[in-house]
């Protein structure tokens, strides 16, 4: 009604102006006053459902093919005892206790090679041949020496044996013995200058070459001989490493230096494998700071069995705190880091709803790893998308570039 009543006024002096008559007048008022009612009403009724359009641009709706194409997979959200631990990045090692880094104990020419990089050996196998003069030398010092043994043995024995009878003074015997005991001793040390030059074998052929053999069983991790190449005791020509077990070293601030302690559980994940963890535990923390980059050195000890971690990878490593806890532990939702993209400057998830992806503010909090705590945002029981949000996210601004044109 009041609609009617402004839109007469408003018309009235128009239709004067032009000379319609007062019935006409009126007719055409009540005309204008229902259609601009109707235009109002049309208006009012069209609002919501522009809102109700505005608010569907946030929603995505894919077929099953379209998000496995996609790699969406879905996370229900479960809230979880958060305790307290330590985050560092780290790096991974070989374990030092368990690596060997093989060189000739005298120098000598390489002959031939058969460990190659990556090679799994076991103790005792020989990984390159090597020529040296000084080896040759002490083969034949020992070759000698075992002649000369021989002779004496058997001069000793032939004196026994007459001294027995009377035929030869006591002197000549105790001479004789001697003269044996002294080639034996000869004997013996040019046995163990051939040994302590690296050659383990005695054979008693007289020969230069001798081969260079791995200490404990692992992986040849680097190589560097080379056919042709002169080594001397200087020249490292493997590395093995046992890689069953492997550190993760890191460096803590020294404001976490309480809250770690050796024996500490801790879990570690690579890049590599973002969806799994590696379990270790704390096996050393450093007695001194590091004056330049004030941080103590610590060290985490994890099983490589199946060898998916490898040495100069850097990993995370989340340590469990052994100090006293302040105040008792809460519990709460996380997602995993993929999950968290960014719409318009505002850390978003994805919630798969009704069967429609919506976009969902969050406010995060701390890292736990290769998770986020939610602050806000999120309930438990949704379900949260938990890769693909960056294909998802591809899709909205591809429909928001497509409203502009």
């Amino acid at each position: 009604m009041n609609c009617e009543v402004q839109s007469a006024s408003a018309a009235r002096p128009l239709l004067v102006r032009l000379g319609i008559p007062g019935l006409a007048i009126c007719a055409s008022i009540s005309l204008l006053a229902l259609t601009a009612c109707g235009g109002a009403k049309d208006a009012a009724a069209e609002k919501p459902a522009a809102e109700e359009a505005a608010e569907k641009k946030d929603e995505l709706k894919l077929s099953k093919d379209e998000a496995d194409r996609a790699g969406i997979t879905l996370e229900e959200l479960k809230a979880q005892a958060l305790t307290d631990t330590v985050t560092v990045t780290a790096t991974i090692r070989a374990n030092q206790d368990r690596i060997a880094r093989i060189a000739p104990r005298v120098e000598g020419r390489v002959v031939s090679v058969s460990g190659n990089l990556g090679d799994s050996v076991r103790p005792g196998q020989a990984l390159a041949t090597l020529d040296s003069v000084a080896v040759g030398e002490a083969s034949s010092a020992l070759s000698q020496a075992r002649s000369a043994s021989r002779v004496a043995e058997a001069d000793y024995k032939r004196a026994a044996s007459l001294q027995a009878e009377e035929i030869i003074s006591q002197k000549d015997f105790l001479r004789a013995r001697a003269e044996n005991e002294k080639a034996s001793a000869a004997l013996r040390a040019a046995q163990d200058h051939l040994r302590l030059l690296g050659v383990p074998g005695t054979s008693g052929i007289a020969a230069s070459v001798f081969p260079l053999i791995s200490p404990l069983a692992g992986t040849i991790i680097e190589k560097k001989a080379v056919i042709g190449g002169l080594a001397g005791p200087a020249d490292s020509l493997f590395v093995v490493a046992d890689l069953s077990k492997l550190w993760i070293e890191a460096n803590l601030a020294e404001a976490q230096l309480s809250k770690v302690r050796v024996g500490a559980k801790a879990s570690v994940t690579v890049a590599a494998y973002p969806d799994e963890v590696f379990p270790g535990r704390v096996t050393y923390v450093a007695s001194i700071l590091d004056k330049e980059t004030r941080s103590i050195p610590a060290r985490i000890e994890v099983d490589n069995a199946d060898g998916r971690l490898k040495p100069e990878m850097f990993a995370t490593a989340t340590i469990e705190s052994t100090a006293p806890k302040a105040v008792p532990s809460r519990d709460v939702l996380t997602v995993p880091d993929q999950a968290i993209v960014l719409m318009q400057g505002q850390p978003t998830v994805f919630v798969f709803e009704g069967g429609s992806y919506e976009q969902r503010a969050i406010e995060p909090g701390e890292r736990l790893g290769t998770r986020t705590i939610v602050k806000s945002g999120l309930k438990p029981g949704e379900q949260v998308v938990g890769a693909g949000t960056y294909a998802l996210k591809a899709r909205v601004l591809k429909s928001q570039i497509g409203d502009t044109h």
